[in-house]
């Protein structure tokens, strides 16, 4: 199975990472988790997208707040997929980190999840993970009705509650 790359541009992002790791874990999905930063560590942040797929990655996750650079220049030097999670800062809550993530000129895609959207972002690289692996899709499919499962039982809890 391939394995989901992980980069975050600061420690502080750890919390929203965490999300996305308990997930790849419970999935079954390898992951490895570095910092680089896009204007701190450049060229650590490039030597990795440029090695991504020759060391057996199979999509990447950035998450960085504030300017956000990190998944555009992951996503500058490789073409598996990226997947931005803008990342809430104390100054613009996490918008100006959202804006900065989606805005890619045409050419060098990211994908963006909500900010701090860690789970899905993990949700989102075990989809393109599972294109290629049956085993992965059904667990895939098996969350989703665990998921729609828990929804329905909460509302039956809540009708018997306070329905009349």
């Amino acid at each position: 199975m391939k394995k989901v790359g992980i980069v975050m541009g600061s420690d502080s992002d750890l919390p929203i990472i965490k999300k996305a790791t308990d997930t790849l874990s419970a999935l079954g999905i390898p992951y490895e988790v570095h910092i680089y930063s896009a204007h701190r560590t450049p060229e650590q942040a490039r030597d990795f997208a440029l090695n991504a797929r020759a060391n057996g990655f199979g999509a990447i996750i950035a998450a960085a707040g504030m300017a956000a650079h990190l998944a555009g220049a992951i996503a500058a030097n490789t073409t598996l997929p990226v997947i931005g999670i803008p990342c809430k800062s104390t100054t613009l809550d996490g918008i100006d980190a959202l804006l900065s993530t989606v805005q890619m000129p045409t050419g060098i895609p990211v994908a963006t999840v909500a900010i701090n959207g860690g789970a899905n972002a993990a949700l989102l690289c075990a989809q393109i993970i599972a294109v290629e692996d049956s085993d992965l899709a059904a667990k895939l499919d098996a969350k989703r009705a665990s998921d729609a499962k828990a929804v329905l039982e909460k509302d039956s809890t809540v009708m018997d509650k306070l329905n009349q």
